[in-house]
């Protein structure tokens, strides 16, 4: 397998996770579309912002992409017509621990390199 493959086989796998899961129930519930059109589309939809995403990451860092990040999520919930005190702070809070989860990652890492 070469290298781009296994890297690209690595981020797919790391990019699937159960909050996207959760919220993709939530919408197909919400709209009573398929679970499957709604994984489909927001896919396709997702590409170009996980390429803006990590291009803010190279010029602005971690904070630049968690900023970009935020104001996603924030838009998914405006979109979605559910945006409420709760759910700002739950953005806000869930942010806070990404940030200091890739912090406290890059610190263990170092003691190993």
């Amino acid at each position: 397998m070469s290298h781009l493959a296994l890297v690209g086989l690595a981020f797919g796998l790391f990019i699937v996770c159960p909050r996207m899961a959760g919220m993709t129930h939530v919408i197909s519930k919400a709209t009573h579309l398929s679970i499957i059109q709604v994984a489909v589309m927001g896919t396709i939809f997702s590409l170009p912002l996980t390429i803006a995403m990590v291009l803010i990451f190279k010029k602005f860092g971690l904070a630049g992409a968690l900023f970009f990040c935020v104001l996603t999520d924030f838009g998914a919930a405006l979109l979605m017509r559910e945006v409420s005190l709760k759910a700002g702070i739950e953005t806000f809070i869930i942010a806070l621990f990404v940030l200091l989860g890739v912090k406290v990652a890059s610190i263990v890492s170092g003691w190993i390199s």
